[in-house]
């Protein structure tokens, strides 16, 4: 592939905030977790009858049992309703009612239910973002022994929410809640990331890819993708394309967006995997509308070079635009080449300079090359409208406001 239109992906160093790049869409971190696994009952055969019913899919019935106990103050099917309403299971997702259900089970110790909340406030669904709230709530929760909380509480540490950022108060965090009976495989993927980047720690491949092995053994879908990553780069193993399209699947089976991507990228190249278009552009469809920046520039790929369906150019500028929006800096590249060739849009120098320039700030020489051919046709006024205009795009890429068609 040539390097206008290649396709790359990202290793991915934390959280929300993804990736790095090579060929594939690498590692991340699970982030934050729900309590989502209800807790069976000791006793009262409702809520029993309800927990059943939930497992089985019957959300009726769950809803039918539940509610009349969370109206009595049962703590537990507080938070159960407080998890339907969050995830749309029965009713409608309604994010205020989630909250409602949580708080009332919060405020009777429930720390399923003071984890749930504390990533509500954290997360700023149904309410205003507030870490202060947030650590609070996880605190109750970690102190208890809720492992969610403590991967949590190890997250804010990592990251810097509403706190300095302590690389060692994280991993004492993600250390509690892996070192509890079962361990809490989300935060074995956490702090696998950790070691592999170095935070806190010397960087070890061989303990991370250990950390990965063992959340994606309990079928963690996040550390599966990124136990393949480590089998496709080599690192702490024998490079394994095998291997690697191995945990790729398994953890694209369980819809996780990256692996799909990733999944996608060894039918297209052939590795791991006898190649195969059609199947490739599956998977990037399948992860492109999780919102998978990488996956959305990959469709732009495939429309643009007709791989298993007709050539596009206007889909193409389409999808490089979704993931150019996201901050994704190949695609800001691609869709600046697309603008001045004016393929699937009119020539524009203007705009073809202004994402050129943002994915040459993003570090892609190959941008670099293209800015300054697009450049020795522009005069100087032109050029600093372009710059403005750059800056304009950036601003609201960061304020995750760009609007699309930009």
């Amino acid at each position: 592939m040539n390097n206008q239109t290649g396709l790359k992906s990202r290793k991915t160093s934390l959280g929300r905030c993804r990736q790095l790049s090579v060929n594939i869409q690498g590692l991340k971190h699970y982030v934050l977790a729900i309590s989502i696994l209800l807790v069976a009952g000791c006793g009262g055969g409702d809520y029993q009858d309800g927990l059943d019913a939930y497992n089985r899919g019957d959300y009726s019935v769950a809803l039918r049992e539940w509610r009349p106990l969370a109206g009595l103050g049962e703590a537990r099917a507080q938070n159960n309703l407080g998890i339907m309403h969050l995830e749309g299971h029965g009713v409608p997702i309604d994010y205020n009612e989630a909250i409602k259900y949580f708080r009332l089970a919060a405020n009777q110790g429930e720390v399923r239910a003071q984890n749930n909340l504390g990533l509500m406030f954290l997360e700023g669904r149904g309410i205003p973002v507030d870490y202060t709230e947030a650590m609070r709530f996880f605190l109750s929760a970690a102190d208890q022994g809720e492992t969610f909380a403590q991967n949590n509480l190890g997250f804010m540490y990592e990251n810097g929410l509403g706190v300095p950022i302590d690389t060692d108060e994280a991993m004492r965090w993600y250390r509690r809640a892996i070192e509890q009976a079962g361990g809490q495989k989300l935060a074995y993927n956490n702090l696998g990331m950790m070691y592999l980047n170095g935070k806190g720690v010397p960087t070890d491949y061989n303990e991370a890819l250990r950390l990965f092995r063992l959340a994606a053994e309990q079928g963690e879908a996040v550390a599966q993708n990124n136990l393949g990553f480590m089998y496709g780069a080599g690192f702490g193993v024998e490079a394994n394309d095998n291997e690697a399209v191995r945990w790729y699947r398994l953890a694209a089976d369980q819809g996780e967006a990256s692996a799909q991507n990733n999944l996608g990228m060894a039918y297209l190249n052939g590795t791991g995997t006898a190649r195969d278009y059609a199947e490739a552009l599956t998977l990037f469809r399948l992860s492109a509308d999780q919102g998978e920046a990488m996956a959305q520039h990959n469709l732009g790929f495939m429309h643009e070079n007709g791989l298993s369906i007709p050539s596009d150019d206007v889909q193409a500028v389409n999808w490089y635009r979704l993931a150019a929006g996201a901050g994704l800096v190949v695609a800001q590249k691609n869709l600046g080449r697309m603008y001045s060739q004016g393929r699937g849009v009119p020539v524009d120098n203007l705009r073809a300079y202004a994402w050129l320039n943002l994915a040459a700030i993003g570090g892609d020489l190959d941008a670099m090359e293209q800015r300054a051919a697009v450049e020795e046709s522009m005069n100087a006024t032109q050029v600093a409208e372009a710059q403005m205009l750059s800056t304009e795009i950036y601003e609201r890429i960061q304020a995750g406001n760009f609007v699309q068609g930009e």
